[in-house]
């Protein structure tokens, strides 16, 4: 498979409770879709120096299996990292990206404490205390979950003044060439659906984050198969029902047909291709404005004893 880039209706999704049993039973097969996730992540680290942030905490949210929490560890060296997953079994892979956490005289060599801290949880209740965090990162995790409006209130509590939230997901174009391709077969919704990214930066402003920024990119990744299209569509918990189901369901003729609605849709190049609508987010947690007094004829009044008065250092 190859991967290209190109500059670029409500979201159903199952209850948090039903993600987390799909996802530890993926959890096995979920290394075949470290290229996109790689892919996405460094086209995230890329916007990185645009933005100056030196986090003393960092929490990566949906950190999957800990790629991004070993990206974090190299950005920011002198920070604490400490990766959140619904998923037990993906934290299991996760831990394993952590030298200190492995049995026998090399954990021991290396030290007790881990390199990062790995908590299971849900996205929208978070088990941390209020401005526990100076950066939250997450890629390519938001989109599953059931309520993402619920999602941005309970990160911007867990971020410290002047922190920052930094995110990927997916937009309503992913996965348009297999929705068109069981449109074909029959008239119903086999792919999840997702959050257009107005709606995402609505939901950002509503939740008290500030100069939120939104940006989108279309990915193209290409298949040899159409078999192995569905299979890592099913990983990547793209689909309602595992692409083994359908023949059980709807009947191997109509499982046929689609295999052969996909292969209708090979390019020139003898590929099938899948669009990936990633959509790019970040925005502050900044203080709430006060409210300058003024005189009589409009003028702004600082009081004396505010003069010369600093910010106070953090805790």
């Amino acid at each position: 498979m190859s991967l290209h880039s190109a500059a670029s209706s409500d979201a159903y999704l199952p209850p948090a409770r039903l993600t987390r049993l799909a996802f530890d039973r993926r959890s096995a097969a979920f290394d075949r879709l470290e290229f996109l996730l790689g892919e996405v992540g460094q086209r995230m680290q890329e916007r990185m120096p645009l933005i100056r942030i030196q986090p003393e905490r960092a929490l990566d949210i949906g950190c999957g299996h800990g790629q991004g929490l070993a990206a974090l560890r190299a950005q920011y060296p002198d920070a604490q990292i400490a990766g959140l997953d619904i998923s037990g079994a993906m934290l299991a892979h996760a831990a394993q990206r952590d030298p200190q956490r492995q049995p026998g005289w090399l954990g021991r060599l290396l030290g007790k404490r881990p390199t990062f801290d790995l908590v299971q949880g849900d996205l929208a209740t978070l088990p941390f205390a209020d401005g526990a965090f100076d950066l939250l990162w997450s890629n390519l995790a938001l989109h599953w979950h059931p309520e993402p409006h619920l999602v941005f209130p309970e990160w911007h509590r867990v971020t410290r003044q002047e922190g920052l939230v930094l995110f990927s997901l997916f937009g309503p174009d992913t996965l348009k060439e297999l929705r068109s391709a069981f449109a074909d077969v029959d008239a119903q919704d086999h792919t999840l659906r997702f959050v257009d990214m107005h709606d995402i930066g609505d939901m950002l402003v509503n939740s008290g984050w500030s100069t939120p920024v939104m940006d989108m990119e279309t990915l193209t990744v290409t298949y040899e198969t159409p078999e192995r299209l569905l299979e890592e569509v099913h990983t990547l918990g793209g689909l309602r029902h595992p692409p083994g189901a359908f023949a059980g369901m709807r009947g191997k003729r109509w499982r046929a047909a689609l295999l052969a609605a996909l292969d209708r849709r090979r390019n020139a190049d003898g590929v099938i291709p899948l669009t990936f609508e990633i959509v790019y987010g970040h925005a502050w947690k900044l203080a709430p404005r006060v409210a300058q007094e003024r005189d009589a004829e409009g003028r702004a009044v600082v009081p004396i004893d505010r003069i010369g008065r600093r910010r106070p250092p953090r805790a």
